[in-house]
Formats: structure tokens, C-alpha cells, sequence
């Protein structure tokens, strides 16, 4: 069985392109080589800045013959029925089979296609490949109509078998297949022929090209490390930027150089951003901090690359001299008291129908001063921090480097040095965006939690008050990710707060500033008309004193007023959406959609860290034989008293047992064991203790089943039968305290 060898080499590839370039060549060959016919035991693709290479072992050496049949209309049928199958099948009448059968003759059309040979395939497989390949962007060059990212250099595709290699014949736009390809551009731009994928890696490997992007990282990950440890420093890790330069040579040669002694007094986090973002650095970092950086090049040169360090020498400084610049002025405006930057935000729409950046500041303010005592937090500290937290964003670090918002707003704030602005309020600059994904750390620090919960919860009652929700697939403003933060605050800061009255507050807010635009828009709108128009001039100023007199008023409370049907659906429907994400976290935690749903049933559901307290304790308690005896416990009374109560509607079981109309001693032992076991079990849910008020629940399955066995429940007597179901509702009643355990399956 041969194995298939294949070379695109064009231009260069960039960097972010090729790992997903190399996944795209093997799905696309593997897949129209199968679909063909072909078998294959393994393949592997590589990617370097100019080549996409694909190897795939044990192909076969021919596809199978193939004999298809399909069923048509009976002999007899309609002209038309028969056209249309011949149609669907591109036979003519002559060619379709007549078989007998009981109901009598039936067409068939039998397709016979022979195999064919591994070359033919693999060219027609990899044209089409080539022609279809999914490139993010692509371009066109010359006259021909191919597109491929960067011009399309040469093909090289070789069926290597014992007997020695064979070249595939293929002619794609002018270029034609071969066994030849070049190397390194500098130092081995000259072809050579290669004979298999070991003699075509080791070829070009003496060429200068290390095929495996593995590999290259590898090296450039070695000569850092030991490049910095001779100075007595570790190279910062940095693997997505380290895959970045891998991508960026075929022939890594690792240089190091030194931060001018000026700028080591910048933060490091703007060093590593700057170098990292402009010129692909790896930073170093010293006993002091970042005090170098690490280099890629692509070649060897005679003075070691000495001349290159020099060039990215000059190009640092004049970066880092940018940086300094921007800093040195941050630090005079937030020295000042940031009122510069807070005008800034005033001017900058967060969304045309949210207001401004300065509008949710406000907003995010007042929902952190009410949340701060749920979390432990000073309200006054949290509004604070809240009115500060974004005002970096108006700086000119943040305007270069947007991914240290936050970071750059502690700076300012720990640089201010007001009593009035102390460390818990820095620290909630730098956290409160967090958790930014699924692996991200949350906040720690009490306020930075209120103002991080006060910014997610912000955001999603804003979209949701103006009917942007996700949909689908898509999330453009990603709020199932603001969703995902709020509760990993609270689940792993286990927060107890009700998130319905947090919620339904700034839904207020949102929906009277609404309000207020309209009204605004409306009285434009008059005054427009109303030039030299005495009437409307009157309307006008009525509408501006109303508008004023309603301005005055407290806005949660005016919200509440006027639009409390609104505000009630859209905090359900919102609360419903953090609950269907919970539902996703969890699961991933090894707890069931129902079980979820068992303890959702319960009230206060909208505290999330007693909703999942109670769905672990449930999930891990339905494990156990105990957690067996509960669910039948509950499904058995409550499937008698659910029959009885749609017999007749009207019929209350709710008043309990009374003892006058026992019959049979069991009826008196369930009783005494309801009476025994149900204060420790309401006792053991006060103190939220769920495991021990389960383990008293389950515990009434023996003499529960004993009165299943001793009494008829369902008695002719009406009085006998009303009063045993009043003790199975008392059972019903005491389970629905736990969880809803109709919601379990199975």
C-alpha cells in the first residue's frame, strides 16, 4: 500500500492562518479520498510559513468496484413516472432491469461502477481541494481564476511505494505537480527532489526548515530559557504568542536583547503589551521586572544577529518612547482627579438606546452601592470604586492598548494617591471585568465583587430591556458570557443574593431612561414645529414641566409605578435565562437537568448558592439506596393523592390526619413517625443542612410501606379515604420542602 506525500508551497502564510490551514488540507484530502473509495491507516499535516504539507500512510491502491440498485415504479405505471425515475437515475429505458414479482413486473436500475486507480483519485481529490480550500481571505495573481492566500508557488505530490515514488499527475491553473521543492528562502532558495516524507523532512531540515510548527516552538522555548538564564532571568511564558512566532520562521534563531534602563520605569504590564503587541517579543523578566526581551529571526547571519537586534533595538525604543508618553500624561490627568476622563465618557455612546458610557457608570454605581451588603462590601466604598472603575478607558494607554483596561485603571488610581480612593477601590479597576471566560479567576476582594456583578447585571438587564437577547448562535454582545460571570461570582464567592429585586432595579432604570428619551425625542420634535406657532410653543413648555416634575421624582420608584407588569417579565424572563446557563454549568459539575429542575421548583430560586447548595445535596443523596427510598416515597403518595384530587377538584387535602378515624395500628405509626421526623427535618432545612433533612425524609419509607400494606387507601368509606390521603399530602408537603421529586426521571 502506497503513501501519499503533498507540498503547497507559495508565499507567505500568516501566522494565525496556519494551524487551521493544516487541519483544513488533511479533513479535505482524508475525506474526498474516503468519499472516493480509498483507505487510508493514518495521515498528518504541517504548516510553516510557506508550505502546507500533508502525509498520509497505508493508502490503498485502488478503490473498490461498486454495484448500486435502486427500486423503480412498476412496468406498467405512468410515462411520467417512469421519465421521472430514468431522470434520477441519467439511464435510458433499455438499461433498467424488468424483475417479476407477486404484483407484477418492477423496473430496477443497476449501476456498476468500476474501481479506480489511487493516482487518479488523489489528483481529482487534491484539485478540488486546492480549488475549495477555505481560506479567510484570498487573492488571485496573474491571469489564471485560482485563489489561494498568498500566490501559489509550486505542488509537489508524490504515491511513494516499495518500489520507489510516483509522481501524481496534476495540472492546476499552469501549475503541475512534481517531486521537487526549495527550501529556506536565504540559505537554500535552489530545488531539490525528495523520495518519501522521511527523505522530504530530513531534506529540509538540511535546507533550513524545521517542517513541525511542535518543533519550532520547542527550539525558540530551549534557546530562550537558555539565553535568559546565562543573564540570570526567566523568560515570561507566553505560549499563544510563542505558537504566533513559530508561525512566523522556518529556521528559528533566538536573539536577545536589553529594555533601555528609560522606560524600565513604565509598568510592566505595559513593557510585555508593547513589545508583545508591535513587534512579537517574548519578555524577560529580572530581579527588577521586565528588563529584556526575546527575538525570532529567520536567518542565520555573520555577526550573529547582531545587526538585526540593532534594527528591533531602534523600533523598541521608538515604541516604548510612545508608551512613555502616554503614561507620563495618565498620570498627570489622574493626579488630577480623572475629571477629564469622566467628561471623556460623556461624550462616548455605550449604545444609541443605552446612553452614553458615562450613563452606565452612573447605573453601575447605583447598583453596586445595593448590592454591597449581600457581598460584604461598604456600599459607599463600592459606589466608589464603580464611579472610577472605567474611567481608564478615556486614556491614552488604554486607546493603544485596549486589553489593559482595568490593569492601567489601578495605576491611576493607586497613583492619585487620595485618601478618599484607597487600595480596595484600585484593586476594583483591575477585577471588576473578570471573569472574562470559563478558566478565568473571579474576583476576590469584596468590593471589586459588587462592582464586577453591578457591571455583568448592568449589561444584561440593558439588552434585555431593549430586546436584544441572544439568539442562536449568535451573541453579538455577548452577554451569555455576562451571564457566565455573574454566576461564577456567586456560585464560588457563594453570595447570597436575590437576584429577582436585583434584577428588577436596574431593569427599572433602564426602562425609564427609555422613558425619558422618548419624552425627550417628542419635545425636539414639538419645538421643531413649534417656531412662531404660539399654540405649540404653550405644548411645548407643558411637556418640558412635566418632563422635569417626573425627572424629580426617585427613579426606581417611578419605574415601579408605571411600567411594574414590564419590569416583572423581563426580570422572569431574564432569571430564566440565568437559570438555563446554570443548567450548563452544573452539568458540567456532574449534576442532571433534573435534578436542577427538582430543586428550581422550590421558592427562592433566584438565590443561586442556595439553588445549587440544594441541587448538589440532591444529586449526590439520589445516588445512595436512601436517595432510592425518597423518590419512591414522594412518587407514591403523590401519584394516590394526584389520581384523588383530578377525580374531584374541589376535595382539600390539606387539613392532616386525624387519629379518631385510624383503623389499623400502621395508620398510628405513620402518624408518630410524621410527628417524630418532621421537626428535625424543618429544623435541618432552616440551618439549609439538605443531606439531613433528606436521610429524615427517607426514613419514612418502612412505616410508609407498612400502611400501603395494612390499609386500603382508596376506601369505600368516604371519611376513611379523605383522612388517609390528608396523611399522604403530609407526606407530599414535607418532600416538596426538599426538592419537587416529580421532576426526577427514571
Amino acid at each position: 500500500m502506497p503513501d501519499l506525500l503533498i507540498e503547497l508551497l507559495s508565499e507567505e502564510i500568516p501566522a494565525r492562518m496556519q494551524p487551521r490551514a493544516a487541519s483544513d488540507l488533511r479533513r479535505l484530502v482524508t475525506d474526498g479520498l474516503v468519499e472516493a473509495g480509498l483507505t487510508y491507516r493514518d495521515a498528518a499535516a504541517f504548516a510553516t510559513p510557506r508550505r502546507l504539507a500533508l502525509t498520509v500512510e497505508g493508502l490503498g491502491d485502488r478503490s473498490r468496484s461498486t454495484r448500486e440498485e435502486r427500486k423503480g415504479p412498476a412496468a406498467n405505471a405512468s410515462e411520467a413516472a417512469i421519465q421521472g425515475f430514468l431522470r434520477s437515475t441519467g439511464l435510458r429505458l433499455d438499461q433498467l432491469e424488468r424483475r417479476s414479482g407477486p404484483k407484477g413486473d418492477t423496473l430496477f436500475a443497476v449501476t456498476e461502477r468500476p474501481g479506480r486507480e489511487a493516482p487518479a483519485i488523489v489528483a481529482e481529490v487534491l484539485e478540488r481541494a486546492i480549488r475549495a480550500f477555505p481560506w479567510p481571505k484570498s487573492m488571485r495573481w496573474g491571469e489564471g481564476t485560482l485563489r489561494w492566500v498568498r500566490p501559489l508557488q509550486s505542488i509537489l505530490c508524490l504515491l511513494v511505494r516499495d518500489t520507489g515514488a510516483e509522481v501524481v499527475p496534476l495540472d492546476v491553473d499552469g501549475l503541475v505537480a512534481g517531486d521537487t521543492t526549495r527550501g529556506h528562502r536565504v540559505h537554500a532558495p535552489e530545488p531539490f527532489s525528495v523520495s518519501s516524507f522521511e527523505d522530504y523532512e530530513s531534506k529540509l531540515k538540511r535546507a533550513h526548515v524545521i517542517l513541525r510548527p511542535e518543533e519550532r516552538a520547542a527550539r525558540i522555548r530551549h534557546d530562550a530559557a537558555t539565553l535568559a538564564f546565562a543573564r540570570g532571568a526567566e523568560v515570561v511564558e507566553d505560549d499563544a504568542l510563542l505558537q504566533e512566532i513559530a508561525g512566523l520562521v522556518e529556521w528559528p534563531v533566538t536573539l536577545m536583547g536589553r529594555v533601555e534602563d528609560q522606560f524600565l520605569s513604565l509598568p510592566p504590564e505595559v513593557l510585555q503589551t508593547s513589545m508583545k503587541e508591535h513587534q512579537k517579543f517574548l519578555s524577560v523578566r529580572g530581579r527588577g521586572g521586565i528588563e529584556g526581551f526575546v527575538t525570532v529571526a529567520n536567518i542565520d547571519t555573520p555577526d550573529d544577529g547582531a545587526t538585526i537586534l540593532a534594527g528591533n533595538q531602534r523600533v523598541l525604543r521608538a515604541r516604548l518612547s510612545d508608551a512613555a508618553f502616554f503614561w507620563e500624561n495618565d498620570l498627570r490627568v489622574a493626579k488630577a482627579g480623572m475629571k477629564e476622563w469622566e467628561d471623556g465618557l460623556k461624550s462616548v455612546t455605550f449604545h444609541n438606546r443605552l446612553g452614553s458610557q458615562w450613563d452606565r457608570v452612573e447605573r453601575i454605581a447605583a447598583l453596586a452601592r445595593e448590592i454591597a451588603p449581600a457581598v460584604g462590601a461598604d456600599p459607599d466604598m463600592a459606589e466608589r470604586a464603580a464611579r472610577l472603575a472605567k474611567l481608564d478607558l478615556r486614556s491614552a494607554m488604554v486607546g493603544e492598548f485596549p486589553e489593559l483596561q482595568g490593569l492601567m485603571g489601578r495605576y491611576y488610581i493607586e497613583a492619585a494617591q487620595r485618601a478618599d480612593w484607597p487600595a480596595e477601590v484600585a484593586r476594583a479597576a483591575q477585577e471588576h471585568y473578570s471573569p472574562l471566560g470559563p478558566s478565568d479567576a473571579v474576583p476576590t476582594a469584596r468590593v471589586s465583587v459588587a462592582v464586577a456583578l453591578a457591571d455583568k447585571l448592568d449589561t444584561l438587564t440593558g439588552f434585555w430591556t431593549i430586546d436584544e437577547k441572544p439568539t442562536g448562535s449568535k451573541d453579538p454582545f455577548a452577554l451569555r458570557r455576562a451571564a457566565l460571570g455573574v454566576l461564577r461570582i456567586i456560585l464560588t464567592r457563594r453570595v447570597r443574593l436575590a437576584l429577582t429585586d436585583a434584577l428588577k432595579a436596574p431593569t427599572s432604570r433602564h426602562q425609564l431612561a427609555l422613558y425619558y428619551a422618548s419624552r425627550s425625542k417628542l419635545i425636539e420634535a414639538v419645538e421643531t414645529v413649534a417656531v412662531g406657532v404660539e399654540v405649540l410653543e404653550d405644548a411645548s413648555e407643558q411637556l418640558q414641566a412635566s418632563t422635569k416634575a417626573y425627572a424629580e421624582d426617585d427613579a426606581v420608584e417611578f419605574a415601579g409605578d408605571h411600567f411594574p407588569g414590564v419590569a416583572d417579565a423581563l426580570t422572569e424572563d431574564l432569571l430564566a435565562f440565568l437559570h438555563d446557563r446554570l443548567k450548563v454549568h452544573l452539568l458540567a459539575s456532574g449534576i442532571p437537568h433534573d435534578v436542577l429542575d427538582a430543586a428550581l421548583a422550590l421558592p427562592n430560586s433566584d438565590d443561586l448558592t442556595l439553588l445549587t447548595r440544594r441541587a448538589e445535596a440532591l444529586s449526590a443523596f439520589l445516588k445512595t439506596p436512601d436517595g432510592e427510598n425518597l423518590v419512591q416515597l414522594y412518587k407514591r403518595a403523590a401519584n394516590i393523592l394526584s389520581q384523588a384530587e383530578e377525580r374531584d377538584p374541589t376535595v382539600e387535602y390539606s387539613y392532616g390526619a386525624d387519629p379518631r378515624f385510624f383503623e389499623a395500628p400502621e395508620e398510628h405509626a405513620l402518624l408518630a413517625a410524621l410527628d417524630e421526623a418532621s421537626p428535625p427535618i424543618r429544623d435541618a432545612l432552616a440551618r439549609e443542612d439538605f443531606p439531613a433533612a433528606m436521610s429524615g425524609l427517607a426514613g419514612l419509607r418502612a412505616p410508609m410501606d407498612a400502611f400501603f400494606e395494612s390499609v386500603q387507601v382508596n376506601a369505600d368509606n368516604g371519611v376513611l379515604r379523605r383522612n388517609r390521603l390528608n396523611l399522604l399530602s403530609r407526606i407530599r408537603a414535607l418532600c416538596l420542602d426538599v426538592a419537587d421529586l416529580s421532576k426526577i426521571e427514571g
